[in-house]
């Protein structure tokens, strides 16, 4: 922590105060996948001053991303997006040192990528993808934060925390969710917005220790009708 002044907002907060912005600042944090969720994640955490940003996509930048994917403009179309998401990062805050990971992550990756972490947060949009988050991070002992968005609604949970709940037990059916098509689907705006400040704000909490994490509980929340629900699991 380098500019008290870019934090002042924050460490008023008696939840976080200097402490818990030093614990921000020595932290790490793996975002996999920088589409519609992992833009804001990647601009809340870097905002609220995270040490040390990993960013695992190996995605580039197309048109059809600009309409919610708030990290990118038009400009940046067909560049690969970690390396548009650092640039945008080391903008927005110097204290932040991000981590490029341009081929996403696999089978053969995934040990050893998200072990160079102390928490990763899920904003990837596909099952195989989550299914190899949760068994890696249950071998490594890390706790991640997983979120999903579809249309209107989304979901939030902080999963292998205190409570060692996995994703597993919340989709237990691996097998149909992994082999279903892959279908593009459509998504409001705003909602991977909302979603993801609900993931950085939970990553921040887990880092800080502030308030009750979503540890074991399922949050889901539909834009269309603004119900909300909590779902132990």
């Amino acid at each position: 922590m380098t500019d008290s002044g870019r934090y002042s907002r924050q460490t008023m907060l008696t939840e976080i105060g200097e402490a818990g912005q030093w614990k921000i600042s020595g932290v790490s944090v793996l975002i996999v996948g920088l589409g519609g969720l992992g833009a804001p994640v990647a601009i809340y955490l870097a905002g609220a001053g995270v040490g040390r940003l990993g960013l695992c996509d190996p995605d580039t930048v197309s048109e059809s991303n600009l309409q919610r994917q708030v990290l990118y403009d038009g400009a940046t179309i067909g560049h690969p997006k970690v390396v548009i998401a650092a640039r945008r990062i080391s903008a927005l805050n110097p204290d932040v040192t991000t981590e490029l990971h341009d081929a996403g992550l696999t089978p053969g990756n995934a040990a050893d990528i998200i072990s160079r972490y102390d928490y990763v947060v899920d904003c990837c949009d596909n099952f195989a993808t989550r299914y190899l988050i949760d068994d890696t991070c249950a071998a490594l002992g890390k706790t991640w934060v997983y979120g999903s968005i579809g249309e209107f609604t989304g979901q939030v949970a902080v999963i292998n925390g205190s409570s060692a709940t996995r994703y597993s037990t919340l989709y237990p059916d691996r097998e149909a969710l992994c082999s279903r098509p892959s279908r593009v689907r459509g998504v409001l705006g705003p909602v991977p917005g909302v979603v993801g400040a609900i993931e950085a704000s939970e990553t921040l909490k887990l880092i800080t220790g502030a308030g009750e994490p979503l540890d074991g509980k399922l949050f889901t929340i539909d834009l269309l009708t603004m119900t909300t629900n909590l779902i132990y699991f």
